[in-house]
């Protein structure tokens, strides 16, 4: 079924109205959740079981939204292409199949929940989009039940 509103012709950047798209990648990982100011005991008792001395993994997924309006020559805010691209050379690259605590230079001496980690690839990310297009968010999962959105400074 076609649109037939919706084609380049139609459109142009003055037309009202604003796109947001939304992609994501998944990468492999570990880390430990522990503050080195704590003793075992309070890293266990704010952290429990992820505060485990060895760590343990995740299937992480990381997704992040954008929003433009639409190229009247391309009819795209931005080819989804181009955003898993940046995904790919900016965090996959750097984090999969890491140590999170370890092996990563921006979370040095940081606790990597996925409160930082949202905030720490937002930073990342944020510089890679111009032109009319604007970073909404970056959303960390950890699992289906443990999600985290990190939507900029207002």
């Amino acid at each position: 079924m076609s649109i037939p509103w919706f084609t380049p012709t139609h459109l142009s950047a003055t037309e009202p109205g604003m796109f947001t798209l939304k992609t994501s990648i998944t990468f492999a990982a570990s880390h430990k959740l522990w503050n080195e100011n704590w003793s075992q005991s309070k890293n266990f008792e704010v952290y429990g079981k992820c505060s485990n001395p060895n760590g343990h993994g995740h299937n992480y997924t990381v997704a992040v939204k954008v929003k433009g309006d639409v190229n009247p020559n391309t009819g795209m805010v931005i080819n989804l292409d181009d955003i898993k691209r940046v995904l790919k050379s900016h965090i996959y690259e750097r984090v999969d199949h890491k140590n999170l605590n370890l092996d990563i230079d921006f979370l040095k001496g940081k606790v990597p929940t996925a409160e930082i980690l949202a905030f720490e690839f937002w930073k990342l990310l944020v510089p890679h989009f111009c032109n009319g297009v604007e970073l909404c968010a970056v959303t960390v999962m950890e699992s289906e039940k443990n999600v985290v959105t990190y939507k900029g400074e207002d």
